[in-house]
């Protein structure tokens, strides 16, 4: 898998800060490694934190956050049958772990799979204890199902972790199904959680900009840009928006209510 043979520590696309050269192995542990993943997927740099994850599994193959968090990341960079295939592999280590069943399901979906998807994540939900992650996968397949009640699976994802990534994510998965209302309330859930982490106003301001919120997404862009001055993506963002970047589907979407 090519990018499990090219794990390479490049800068993200708006890292405001320089990666420089990879530590080496013997002077960072499986779980300082877990912790760098954790900081990068948390500023939206999806493939660093894949690398980490790897990294991390590469000393203890027998960290499970490693392998879901790999999963995970994998779905995040639209590589879903190579997630699909990664969350198999795990499972045979780790037989009916529910969070890589979890992962599994997702990736089924994104892929089309619905049948298995719903038998993945109803074993998922069928194990001992809960997590976030397994109520998130249940809220996106009752929204690739177009069943109204997804608020409920993601809110219990919010009960079972406090943490504000949880609805970050969540936005995401809304965004990824064209439901920007409902994203932008859980991008408020985490803005409002960690005011100071670009990330969740960018995702804010995406969810913003998608329903015609040109004034809203305008400062939600420059909170973003003051925490992350030198983050590209909210520049781009915040000057499609100075030159007038209005679009058919945003007005429809401002004249009948956004979704």
């Amino acid at each position: 898998m090519p990018r499990f043979n090219q794990l390479e520590f490049d800068a993200a696309p708006g890292d405001e800060r320089e990666l420089g050269p990879a530590p080496s192995e013997a002077s960072r542990d499986d779980r300082e490694w877990l912790g760098k993943a954790d900081a990068d997927r948390r500023r939206g740099h999806y493939e660093n934190a894949l690398r980490y994850y790897s990294r991390a599994l590469e000393l203890d193959r027998s960290l499970v956050a490693g392998w879901v968090g790999q999963v995970q990341m994998l779905i995040m960079l639209g590589e879903y049958p190579e997630a699909e295939l990664w969350a198999g592999k795990a499972l045979e280590l780790f037989r009916n772990q529910p969070d890589l069943l979890a992962g599994r399901a997702q990736a089924l979906l994104r892929i089309g799979d619905r049948t298995r998807a719903a038998e993945m994540i109803d074993g998922a939900l069928r194990q001992e204890g809960t997590s976030a992650y397994r109520w998130i996968v249940r809220g996106e397949m009752l929204v690739a199902a177009r069943d109204d009640v997804d608020a409920h699976c993601f809110d219990k994802a919010v009960q079972a972790d406090r943490d504000w990534l949880v609805p970050l994510e969540i936005a995401l998965i809304y965004l990824e199904y064209d439901k920007p209302s409902k994203g932008l309330l859980r991008a408020r859930q985490a803005a409002e959680a960690s005011p100071a982490s670009f990330y969740p106003w960018l995702i804010q301001a995406r969810c913003e900009l998608a329903l015609g919120f040109d004034r809203q997404a305008r400062q939600s862009l420059a909170r973003c840009l003051d925490l992350s001055p030198r983050n590209v993506e909210a520049s781009r963002l915040l000057e499609g928006l100075s030159e007038g970047g209005w679009s058919i589907g945003r007005g429809l979407r401002r004249l009948f209510g956004g979704r």
